[in-house]
């Protein structure tokens, strides 16, 4: 993988990544493919109508289904799904949080029963990283240790342990396997811990980012229950500890608002499913601000869901179409919505980019809070 920095805007940065499969250029929003599929969508939606470079799948579904080993018959991710841009996969720490009464987690590992059939599985530092050869992800997360907050002290601390512990295990694990020719063109991502605390979050990336084989860094444990001001004010703490030279990741975050801030505290990587969720539910993304496109306000609406954009959905059909859609569920729906919220997110990153590029983001920033009034 390849880095480079374009430029920097106060901490706000625009900078390229080069894997196996893509050039990604950054800030980027990763669309959340969980199961080898962002929903309602397929290859050609994300590669050609909407041009995302890279997309996120998960360890954790596509180990349980179709399992990693099928995906590697057909090719890895790539052959899988066709997708021929950049695959960043999760290794399931957040999984194992976000399923906490069918896991549980000790000094090697997490214990978890799949919350398809009950089966027991147990994910290990290396584990992880051989389903993700299977997947032939470009960009691989390591296994973390997750914590909900509000947490104890003692319970955060333990978290941090582990964590630190595990990508010990999972780097010299990968530099073996790489010596053996296996995954030799796959990055490797190592994730703070530590919660809303400030000295844990200093302890954790000092730690992890003195293990200076890992590619990039994330930062995980955020968005899980905190008010958005804690979230902020913990990105623009830890951000000063991580490798200038590396891209930084902030996992599962989140709302157009969120990515205007984190962007300014220095964060060049983001995913989250809000765009594609929000879709199905009938919240839709405005350069204004969100609508609820069910509402009876918009059944005779002539105009496009936003008039800024110019995405699929929006060059073609009506407020009144989409509100119609939605109200007699049908499938078609789904899609328009997604390509829609998904178009923004993208281009809004793009917008941010090229502001970063100007030296003009605290200018980008004051105008996109401007113009949200709804």
């Amino acid at each position: 993988m390849e880095f480079t920095i374009d430029n920097v805007d106060n901490k706000a940065r625009a900078c390229t990544i080069r894997t196996a499969h893509s050039t990604i250029q950054t800030p980027v929003f990763m669309p959340v493919g969980t199961v080898g599929s962002v929903k309602s969508l397929d290859a050609s939606d994300m590669a050609q109508m909407l041009g995302a470079k890279i997309i996120l799948g998960n360890t954790y579904h596509l180990y349980l289904r179709p399992n990693d080993k099928v995906v590697k018959h057909f090719g890895g991710l790539h052959g899988f799904t066709k997708f021929p841009n950049s695959f960043l996969t999760d290794s399931g720490g957040f999984q194992a949080f976000s399923l906490s009464d069918i896991s549980k987690a000790d000094e090697n590992g997490i214990h978890f029963r799949s919350h398809i059939d009950g089966s027991k599985h147990y994910f290990t530092p290396q584990s992880v990283l051989d389903i993700q050869y299977n997947l032939n992800s470009d960009i691989m997360m390591i296994l973390d240790d997750l914590v909900a907050l509000p947490a104890t002290r003692e319970r955060i601390a333990l978290s941090i342990q582990r964590t630190t512990s595990w990508a010990k295990q999972a780097i010299e694990y990968h530099i073996s396997q790489k010596q053996k020719g296996i995954g030799t063109h796959q990055k490797i991502f190592a994730i703070i811990q530590g919660g809303t605390d400030k000295e844990f979050r200093k302890i954790s990336a000092n730690e992890l980012c003195s293990l200076e084989d890992f590619d990039g860094y994330a930062i995980g444990g955020l968005s899980v229950g905190e008010a958005n001001q804690e979230m902020y004010d913990t990105v623009e703490w830890t951000t000063p500890f991580m490798p200038t030279q590396k891209p930084r990741y902030l996992m599962g975050v989140g709302t157009p608002e969120d990515l205007v801030e984190n962007v300014e505290r220095g964060v060049d990587m983001f995913d989250c499913v809000m765009p594609t969720r929000n879709a199905r539910n009938g919240t839709l993304f405005t350069s204004f601000g969100k609508i609820n496109i069910k509402s009876a306000k918009y059944i005779m609406d002539e105009n496009p869901i936003d008039p800024e954009c110019d995405c699929h959905t929006c060059k073609n059909y009506s407020r009144g179409y989409i509100n119609h859609l939605f109200r007699s569920k049908e499938l078609t729906y789904f899609r328009l919505a997604s390509l829609h919220n998904l178009h923004y997110y993208l281009t809004l990153m793009k917008q941010i980019r090229e502001a970063i590029l100007l030296n003009r983001f605290s200018e980008f920033k004051k105008e996109f809070y401007a113009k949200r009034v709804v």
